[in-house]
Order: C-alpha cells, then sequence, then structure tokens
C-alpha cells in the first residue's frame, strides 16, 4: 500500500533568513505536498542557528519526528529546503522513514503532472540530472563488485559505475529527443513569425490564475484548479483582440520560489515560448501578502533565461487577478504603488477582462505605423489585404472613383505591402 499521508517540516535557520516568514513558507510547502495528493497529517516549523552537516535537523528533532512517525505509520517526511544526499541518507536512518527535501517534491508534482510526451520528457531529464548527483556517496549498496563481460560490465566494474552509465545513456537519449522536439517549436515560431502574428506568453507565480484567465480570454478549457502546478504542459490558443488583430497566446508553468535548477534546465525549450514571445502577461494573484516577493521570484526566473530588467519592463504588462478577493479601493493603491499601469481583472468573474485585452491591443498597436493611400477599382486584392492585415481609420470615394484609405498597420505589414505593391506607395 503506497504512502497517502505526509509530515512537513520548514526549517528555519536564522543565520540565512529567507524574504517570506517561515509561516509563510510553511504553508506553501503544505500545499504542494496536498498537490500530489496527500494529506497533511503533521505540520511545523523548526528554528535553528545552523544546519547540522551530517543530517541538516539535529538529533533531538530527528529522534522526535521518528517518535512523532512511528505513532502516525511512517508517513513521508518532507523537508522544505535543499538537502545533500548524506543528508536525506541519514535522516531516513534517523527517522526510519522516507525522506524528501523540497526539489524532490517539485519533481515529484511536476512528473504527475506532465501529459505530452515532451513534458514527460523534460521531467524525466529533470529527475535523472537530480538523481546523478546522488550517486556520489548516498548509495552505499551499490559499492559492490560485479563481475561479467561485454555490456554487463567487465571485472571489478562496480554496481555503482553500471547505474551511473545507464543513467547518463539515458540522459543523452532524451536530450536527442528534446532535440527534435526544439526544431518542431522552433518551426512553429518560425511559421509565425512568417505570419507575423504577435505571441504573448502568460507568466506569474503558481496558483495566480494563469490557466483560468488563459480560459476566460480564449475560450479554452485548460485546467484550471486552486492548487499549485495544476497547469504544467504549455498550451497555445489563437486569439481576436479588439482591433481585430490577432495574437497566439501560450499558457506556460508557474514559477515558484528556491524553483530547482534541473527544472529550469530541462524546461528550456519550453520556456522559449516566454523568451521569444513579443508580449508577456505576469499574471498576479492581487490577494497574496507575498505578492511583491513572488514578483521578483518570476522576475529572477526571466533573468535566468536572459532578459534583463529594461527588456522585460519594456515587454510585461501587469495583470492584477483574483482582484475580486480585494476588500476595497483602498486596497488597490499599494498595488498600483508596486505596479504602475497594472490592470485589475478577475478571471473568475470576467470583470475587468475588456481593459486586459485593451491594455494588450494598446501595446501592440504601440509601433504601429499611420498611412494614407489611394487605391483604384483595380486595386482589390490590395484593398482587401489592407482591410484584414491593418486597422482602417477613414475611407473615403473621390470624384475619379478612387478611395483615400487611411489604415494603422505594423512596420513588418506594411514591409510585405510596399514589396506586393509598390506602385500603390509611390502614388
Amino acid at each position: 500500500m503506497g504512502i497517502s499521508t505526509a509530515f512537513v517540516v520548514h526549517p528555519d535557520v536564522r543565520l540565512t533568513p529567507l524574504s517570506r516568514t517561515p509561516a509563510i513558507m510553511l504553508e506553501e510547502a503544505c500545499l504542494l505536498v496536498e498537490a500530489i495528493g496527500l494529506e497533511v497529517k503533521f505540520s511545523e516549523v523548526v528554528s535553528f542557528a545552523r544546519p547540522r552537516a551530517a543530517s541538516f535537523l539535529s538529533k533531538g528533532h530527528a529522534e522526535r519526528l521518528a517518535a512523532l512517525a512511528e505513532e502516525a505509520d511512517h508517513p513521508l517526511i518532507v523537508i522544505n529546503t535543499a538537502l545533500t544526499p548524506v543528508q536525506q541518507r541519514n535522516l531516513e536512518t534517523m527517522t526510519n522513514t522516507k525522506v524528501i527535501d523540497r526539489t524532490a517534491l517539485i519533481l515529484e508534482i511536476f512528473g504527475a503532472r506532465a501529459q505530452t510526451h515532451a513534458g514527460r520528457l523534460q521531467v524525466e531529464l529533470a529527475a535523472l540530472s537530480f538523481q546523478r548527483s546522488r550517486l556520489v556517496r548516498s548509495w552505499t549498496h551499490l559499492e559492490r563488485q560485479r563481475g561479467g563481460g561485454g555490456f554487463l560490465g567487465g571485472p571489478g566494474e562496480r554496481q555503482i559505475e553500471l547505474d551511473r552509465r545507464m543513467l547518463i545513456d539515458r540522459v543523452v537519449r532524451i536530450r536527442k529527443e528534446l532535440q527534435e522536439v526544439e526544431r518542431t517549436r522552433h518551426l512553429q515560431r518560425n511559421n509565425r513569425a512568417r505570419s507575423e502574428t504577435p505571441t504573448l506568453a502568460l507568466i506569474g507565480y503558481t496558483n495566480a490564475g494563469k490557466s483560468t484567465f488563459f480560459n476566460r480570454l480564449t475560450g479554452a478549457c485548460v485546467l484550471s484548479q486552486d492548487m499549485l502546478f495544476a497547469t504544467l504542459d504549455p498550451t497555445m490558443r489563437g486569439l481576436c483582440l479588439p482591433s481585430g488583430r490577432r495574437a497566439v497566446i501560450a499558457d506556460t508553468v508557474g514559477f515558484i520560489s528556491q524553483l530547482p535548477t534541473e527544472l529550469v534546465e530541462a524546461f528550456k525549450s519550453t520556456l522559449e515560448e516566454v523568451v521569444e514571445a513579443d508580449l508577456l502577461l505576469h499574471v498576479h494573484d492581487a490577494s497574496s501578502p507575498m505578492i511583491a516577493e513572488e514578483a521578483d521570484d518570476v522576475r529572477a526566473v526571466l533573468a535566468d533565461l536572459g532578459l534583463d530588467e529594461d527588456e522585460q519592463q519594456s515587454r510585461i504588462i501587469n495583470i492584477l487577478n483574483k482582484s475580486d478577493r480585494l476588500a476595497d479601493n483602498d486596497d488597490r493603491q499599494p498595488l498600483l504603488n508596486l505596479f504602475p499601469s497594472a490592470v485589475f481583472t478577475s478571471a473568475l468573474t470576467g470583470k475587468g477582462i475588456d481593459d486586459a485585452l485593451a491594455a494588450i491591443d494598446a501595446h501592440l498597436a504601440a509601433g504601429a505605423l499611420d498611412w494614407t493611400l489611394a487605391l483604384g477599382p483595380s486595386d482589390g486584392a490590395a484593398r482587401a489585404w489592407l482591410y484584414a492585415n491593418g486597422k482602417v481609420s477613414a475611407s473615403a470615394y473621390n470624384e475619379d472613383g478612387t478611395q483615400t484609405l487611411s489604415v494603422q498597420i505594423d512596420p513588418p505589414k506594411w514591409a510585405r505591402f510596399c514589396a506586393r505593391w509598390p506602385q500603390l506607395v509611390s502614388r
């Protein structure tokens, strides 16, 4: 019978304080545990000056956990920090219970959420990268000698060396498969670039309501639940803006504090949708007491992906979602001080969605050019193209039968028009 309950421990190390309070970090860890279907039977914050090199927690703390775990039929123990392989093994020995750290917990969630082939490959790559570091000192039973021949290993080759080699071989195979996935996505991005369709990407801290916001904008049915990492695999849909401009919007995986390095590395091909997007919609949980810290965590991941501060500012619209949870207008001004020009929305009720669409439209139209053209009766193809690809602001017919057309159009599309109908531009 599998494990169905868990103990959650957040170590509050006084010499290395975090930006969030220990209580909030413990609450987030409990939500992560519940996201993989485990019931939290016990949770606590353990405070101490510095961690022990051998077991992170002190002997007294470990013995108390062991006694509690014995009474609760040995639940999973989650330590909400990064443990070394030796610390994890020693804690398991001291408590006689399975112990995992924050990184392993997040990897477990991602493994449970991945639905697409690419998503499963990326999670497996992250998990293998995590396990590879644990083959160094943690599994002493692998140090036995094993003889054999051929691919089974030569005389005297250690079992740990065989396991390490098999793991590395699997990593190489996954990377090759992901290269094919990345090639396909690159072709899709090139196709969108050729059609000059702007791309938008939803980003934000996990459980900020990105998927509900995505569904409200596009009418899609992406899984949206009040849990951490409800959505993992990226989803893309077409979006028609109020001006008639069409765009493609992507719902991406949520970010979280202390996101494991292995996950950032493994999901880089997915997160390229964020890097390459024309516009980033940073969805915040307006009701979160840690909204500033959560925003900083998202910006840090974007910086890791190569987007500097100036580029982030020029490409981000801040969406303050879940605004229906705000008590009154007095709660909004401090948020506007943090995020000037932000848009308040409630993806659940639909309030503010029109304002968000208008803000997106205005941002994409900021670089548009205004042109006035004279079109004759025989220029029907050019006229239809302008109506389809630009925003016609004025139209008037002259006595000689020509039509004067004022149109607002994006620079790349104007270049295409000039290349296709140069005689109309020179009139």
